[in-house]
């Protein structure tokens, strides 16, 4: 690789990030902190929630949204086969039976036309993921949900910063819970680590109890002095540590510089690639303000010649990173073994076929904007 070797994402790390952190290992709070209540109030201000509740990372917080509505034995979630495997895991970690539909194949995103028809009775969520920073087309979602019922978990690790129609991703409108990653690719990072909002206060309560423990210290049976505290739920070890929430502080006081260098770097590949025939990228819906946290395209290797780890080789030799979002999750050998029923879902496969991400980092120079498009056009 070379020193300046473009990876398809990354975190960017500054002074202002390295000073929070470090000032809290000198702090007496390494966990449990004040810095972590301050991040939730953030975060929870930012996205214009009522509350946000900080874990350990977004497989804990799907994990938890999934225990705080019920989900169990006998039950089923809808979501999409286009995400990383932890959206449906989270599900069996709970005993239900994830089932995948199909996407749209110009977005990437969930295909709302075709969810009502696969809710059955044991159906209790709808589990749409917000690909690549772009929401998935939310209310729709949420009416359909409310008229069965369901819930709505919003998987928008990928969309911090991103805007559906009049709404924040995140701000509750469209969706019961909300979950954000904070993984070093994702649009902010607090090395591992994850919340999930809300606007309802029986959830977040629930919330608060499962990550720790299942223990309270308020709502108790009995009270015989300060030391005392009851689990009254099964809960986890999901929290996060004070100088993880430090970090995430001062990143999300970047978020917005973050969203606009990946959003002008975008523009300029969408306006290089307008006319490619063999490299098409993805679509952001209308509506909606993508937080561009992956630039997908699709392309046609039949029709350059060349087989996908080919041109994944040459670009590397280039000195530019791509990637796979994602590979159909029912694809995987132990959703093979698991799943009550194959998924049919024709344009998954045939986005999967062609699928490849680029460089999009925070902050980009010119010349690693044009070095990427330099190497796509030559796919024409």
């Amino acid at each position: 690789m070379t020193l300046n070797f473009l990876p398809y994402s990354r975190q960017f790390i500054d002074q202002a990030d390295i000073d929070a952190v470090t000032a809290v290992l000198r702090s007496d709070w390494l966990t449990q902190g004040p810095d972590i209540l301050a991040f939730e109030q953030e975060i929870a201000e930012y996205v214009g929630a009522r509350f946000a509740v900080a874990v350990s990372s977004g497989t804990a917080a799907l994990h938890l949204c999934y225990l705080a509505v019920g989900l169990g034995e006998g039950d089923e979630i809808l979501t999409t086969p286009n995400t990383f495997v932890a959206t449906s895991n989270a599900a069996l970690y709970c005993g239900a039976q994830p089932r995948f539909v199909d996407i749209d194949l110009e977005t990437g995103l969930i295909n709302c036309a075709l969810v009502e028809a696969m809710i059955t009775p044991k159906t209790k969520a709808l589990v749409p993921v917000d690909f690549a920073g772009c929401p998935s087309d939310l209310a729709p979602l949420y009416a359909l949900a409310k008229k069965h019922g369901l819930v709505v978990i919003e998987d928008a690790s990928h969309a911090l910063g991103a805007k559906y129609r009049d709404s924040i991703v995140g701000d509750g409108t469209y969706a019961d819970m909300t979950v954000f990653s904070f993984h070093p690719v994702k649009p902010i990072t607090t090395g591992e680590g994850g919340v999930i909002t809300t606007n309802d206060p029986a959830l977040y309560e629930k919330l608060l109890r499962l990550r720790t423990h299942g223990i309270t210290k308020t709502e108790m049976s009995q009270n015989p002095g300060p030391w005392y505290y009851e689990m009254t739920d099964l809960g986890f070890n999901y929290r996060m540590t004070d100088f993880q929430a430090a970090l995430g502080r001062t990143q999300l006081a970047k978020l917005d510089g973050f969203v606009a260098s990946r959003h002008e770097t975008a523009l300029r590949y969408d306006e290089a690639f307008k006319n490619l025939s063999n490299v098409r990228p993805l679509r952001v819906p209308d509506g909606c303000v993508s937080g561009h946290h992956l630039y997908v395209v699709r392309i046609d290797f039949d029709a350059i010649g060349q087989t996908r780890a080919e041109v994944m080789a040459t670009l590397k030799e280039k000195g530019m990173g791509s990637q796979v979002h994602y590979i159909p999750v029912y694809h995987q050998p132990y959703y093979q073994s698991v799943l009550a029923e194959m998924p049919v879902c024709p344009v998954m496969e045939q986005y999967y076929r062609g699928a490849l991400s680029i460089p999009l980092c925070s902050f980009m120079s010119g010349a690693d904007v044009q070095r990427v498009i330099d190497a796509m056009c030559v796919y024409g």
